[in-house]
């Protein structure tokens, strides 16, 4: 009755790329690349997010700095790569 369930791995799903032509957008999950130039500080329920300056490095928005919310441990001067670069996270408020 209590036997062991063997659960199979998920092979990985392959990367986006959606090409069309004449006047239409190129999807792909690649991502821009982004450099961090301040930690602002933590948020999150628990603390588990970091808000961060990050200068696009690529793009259609090439030099720009935005302010996004970083999952995980970051430093300043490291490089993240960003699905997205429209959205921008709220600052952080003070209580």
């Amino acid at each position: 009755m209590g036997g062991k369930k063997i659960i199979k791995k998920k092979e990985p799903e392959p990367v986006l790329k959606e090409e069309k032509s004449e006047k239409s957008r190129v999807y792909s999950a690649e991502g821009v690349l982004g450099e961090i130039v301040d930690v602002l500080g933590k948020t999150g329920v628990f603390g588990e997010v970091n808000q961060v300056m990050v200068k696009l490095l690529e793009g259609k928005d090439k030099g720009r700095v935005i302010r996004r919310n970083v999952k995980g441990p970051v430093k300043t001067g490291e490089y993240i790569m960003l699905l997205e670069t429209e959205r921008e996270a709220k600052p952080i408020k003070a209580r």
